[in-house]
């Protein structure tokens, strides 16, 4: 599917961007299940006796990360985030707001980290797979690969028509004012099913299934740094 989110128009209006990336935190809490992933997936790979490294890519307007920073932070653990998105309006919102220990974000693309030789103990990112052609996926995949010393995961939408039906009638009509109910509905249409997300990931990576409606491409490095 060809169709651009409207948030992702070079041309799109400020303040209802604004408005979207602001209100990605409420939406989020209710669709994305990421105390779920911390507890389950990311928690168990942070130590306490050192500092954590982790690579956001796609970051949008922050609320991942800082999130992550909060729920790690309460549980004794050090937890430092580079936080990256290629849209530098996506950067300029996320920098405007009230700055986080150990949090720091940066408008680039994976590659480029690449090409720094810089390394991560923990990959994640946030609906960002649907928005991705198959070599672009395919590239970014590489590059988590190259990347991360310890576990790369990818969370995103998994496409179904309850998925599309329970946002348009329990959650679009919760956010005004922003692109939240047109590009949440769109991003459900663009997504993977668990099976395609399958077909197209590289030896090693696997796809797991959460409830409601998610999924998690994960890769583990083999030996931790």
């Amino acid at each position: 599917m060809n169709l651009a989110e409207r948030m992702d128009d070079p041309a799109c209006d400020v303040g209802e961007l604004n408005r979207t990336y602001a209100q990605f935190g409420a939406v989020n809490g209710l669709v994305a299940g990421w105390r779920q992933v911390y507890w389950q997936y990311l928690r168990p790979h942070l130590s306490p006796t050192r500092s954590n490294t982790l690579l956001d890519v796609g970051c949008g307007g922050g609320d991942v990360p800082r999130a992550l920073i909060g729920w790690a932070a309460r549980d004794g653990f050090t937890l430092r985030i580079t936080a990256i998105d290629a849209d530098v309006r996506a950067i300029a919102f996320a920098q405007a707001q009230p700055p986080v220990s150990g949090l720091h974000f940066r408008q680039a693309m994976s590659g480029a980290l690449v090409a720094e030789g810089q390394r991560f103990d923990l990959i994640i990112s946030n609906h960002l797979l649907h928005h991705l052609t198959a070599p672009e996926l395919r590239a970014l995949l590489n590059d988590c690969e190259a990347l991360c010393a310890g576990l790369v995961l990818h969370s995103d939408i998994q496409r179904h028509p309850l998925a599309y039906l329970g946002f348009r009638a329990g959650v679009a009509p919760l956010f005004r004012g922003s692109f939240i109910g047109y590009d949440g509905l769109l991003s459900i249409r663009r997504s993977f099913t668990a099976a395609e997300l399958r077909e197209l990931a590289p030896a090693g990576w696997t796809v797991k299934s959460l409830v409601p409606f998610r999924n998690l491409l994960m890769h583990e490095a083999s030996s931790l740094a």
